[in-house]
């Protein structure tokens, strides 16, 4: 058998390094994408969270399963709608004492128009929109009982492998059981992220919840790390990490919890 060609077997050697690297970068894009809460990208992510420390006597455990699609629509060349959509599903004990409850929770459903060519040549990116909650809780320690609305505004920055910005919104009461107490609560939650070259995103962010009618806050600080994985052709990211509770109402989550989770992608 006749030796290969030099400059041929060189050929291959080069594209043999050269498909990871390419590969490797579109997963490092990819994953950025998803730190963008407005990308034109449709995802399933799954989110788990664990906290204690509820309850009258700090005994109580919280687990919520946060199933959350997010699913763009492209209105025209110049403009997205965005379609979030949270639908929790709650274990909890001894929050309430000497009891347990589980089931769903109230559905949060966030549309946001955005416009297609947000962030080029790196400028700010944008969504603004409506917030609406759902009572769909199964158990009245699970929800608030009413139905809610109100502005919705996310904002951000991609700066090479940086993301940094702030995801918004205030709910109302509109209707809902009269005898329940009504909702008049603001959320903010700022964000950072960076992207490594291998698809590894590390996150920090709050989750900063202002209740005016009773005047608390609620904020846990995530720390989260994710990777961008390829699953028999379907791409997913893993993530896991911890939240600590730096302030709640009285009763509220308190110390540390721990957050994990699944995101599926699914690119255009």
């Amino acid at each position: 058998m006749p030796a290969p060609h030099p400059a041929r077997a060189l050929a291959a050697v080069a594209l043999a390094a050269i498909l990871p690297a390419a590969a490797a970068a579109q997963d490092a894009d990819l994953a950025q994408t998803l730190t963008n809460p407005v990308a034109d990208l449709v995802s399933l992510p799954v989110q788990l969270n664990f906290d204690e420390g509820l309850g009258a006597d700090d005994k109580g455990r919280r687990t919520t399963l946060n199933i959350q699609p997010v699913y763009p629509v492209r209105l025209s060349d110049d403009w997205n709608l965005i379609s979030r959509t949270i639908i929790p599903v709650i274990w909890q004990e001894d929050v309430l004492p000497d009891s347990e409850q589980s089931g769903m929770g109230d559905i949060l459903q966030s549309v946001f128009l955005s416009p297609a060519s947000a962030g080029a040549g790196g400028g700010l990116i944008w969504g603004a929109g409506l917030a609406f909650g759902l009572p769909t809780a199964t158990d009245d320690a699970l929800g608030t009982g009413k139905w809610t609305a109100g502005p919705t505004a996310a904002a951000l920055r991609m700066d090479g492998p940086f993301t940094y910005g702030a995801l918004f919104n205030h709910l109302w009461s509109v209707g809902g059981d009269e005898d329940r107490a009504d909702v008049n609560q603001s959320f903010v939650q700022p964000f950072f992220s960076y992207v490594s070259p291998a698809a590894v995103t590390f996150t920090a962010s709050a989750e900063a919840a202002y209740d005016w009618e009773r005047e608390v806050w609620s904020v846990p600080v995530n720390f989260t790390v994710a990777r961008l994985v390829d699953i028999g052709g379907q791409k997913v990211s893993l993530q896991g990490g911890v939240r600590y509770w730096a302030d709640s109402p009285d009763g509220g989550p308190e110390g540390v919890g721990f957050r994990i989770g699944t995101t599926f992608l699914f690119p255009r």
